[in-house]
């Protein structure tokens, strides 16, 4: 059984995708691990990080992304193929990683998201719009070390389908009010899922994203965190701070020519800080 981390926050734009991406290639490169990223977030950037755009609108239109998976399920279908619809050997460094695959999202998922409740239960209740991920991936998981879950920012049925495969969670914050206002109740809302399922899924840590060693309130924010967590109101803190910056920003351009993982996120503290935010993350997540 792999190791599956949910990637969560309620606010967008905090590095929780940047960070998926990477802690995914750095893991598979630098750890030799079999990876995969699930992108359950209807804005497709983590498919969009590692694959390219005309790949994507083609598997999407052949039912080969998740909104298919989703749509059987309203429809009464069964078009969906998890084998045919994993794609394996992605990312832009080189010709592919051999060992990172991508289970793709789509933008589809929007029109869908609202009607998932509306699911039937079957016969004896043995359908939950909650298990849908988890049945799908049943067959395949085996294949893989880690599972990266890249999860849309709010709490509904589609994140809790990847919270129901999850063996725990990382939240990505910046440091700052807005970012980390939700936190508590994502730890709060994930906890009574888990419980009520009869599973657990522990907050495995937060990450610190985009942070400005210039920002006073970055700099005012980042302690009270650190003692949050050390007073155990928060999950601990990833000691690997991940600072803003232009290259780790550009590094989601998969259209971009690399050969190494120094390349594409940049010569010294970026690479650095990567490679140590995924060794960390293996100490974290076992």
């Amino acid at each position: 059984m792999p190791k599956i981390i949910s990637f969560i926050n309620l606010k967008g734009g905090v590095g929780k995708t940047t960070n998926a991406v990477a802690i995914a290639e750095f893991l598979s490169l630098e750890h030799h691990k079999k990876v995969l990223v699930v992108d359950l977030d209807p804005q497709t950037n983590a498919t969009a990080a590692l694959i390219a755009e005309e790949q994507w609108q083609q598997r999407d239109q052949e039912g080969k992304t998740l909104r298919q998976l989703f749509l059987d399920k309203l429809d009464h279908t069964t078009r969906f193929d998890i084998n045919q619809a994993i794609i394996h050997r992605v990312s832009n460094i080189g010709t592919g990683i051999p060992s990172l695959s991508l289970l793709p999202s789509s933008l589809g998922l929007i029109d869908i998201q609202d009607q998932l409740a509306m699911i039937p239960a079957g016969s004896f209740y043995a359908v939950s719009p909650v298990d849908i991920l988890q049945n799908a991936l049943r067959p395949v998981l085996h294949d893989f070390e880690y599972v990266i879950v890249d999860c849309p920012p709010n709490l509904g049925i589609i994140t809790l389908n990847g919270i129901a495969i999850s063996t725990g969670f990382v939240i990505p914050v910046i440091p700052d009010i807005l970012s980390t206002y939700g936190v508590p109740q994502v730890i709060n809302r994930i906890k009574a899922f888990s419980e009520a399922k009869g599973i657990q899924v522990p907050p495995k840590g937060i990450i610190v994203s985009k942070y400005r060693v210039q920002s006073k309130l970055h700099n005012s924010k980042l302690p009270q965190l650190k003692r949050d967590a050390d007073s155990g109101n928060l999950p601990p803190i990833f000691s690997t701070i991940v600072p803003e910056a232009a290259r780790i920003a550009e590094s989601a351009d998969v259209d971009a020519s690399v050969n190494t993982l120094r390349q594409k996120y940049g010569y010294g503290n970026n690479y650095e800080t990567y490679s140590n935010l995924a060794q960390e993350f293996l100490l974290k997540c076992q």
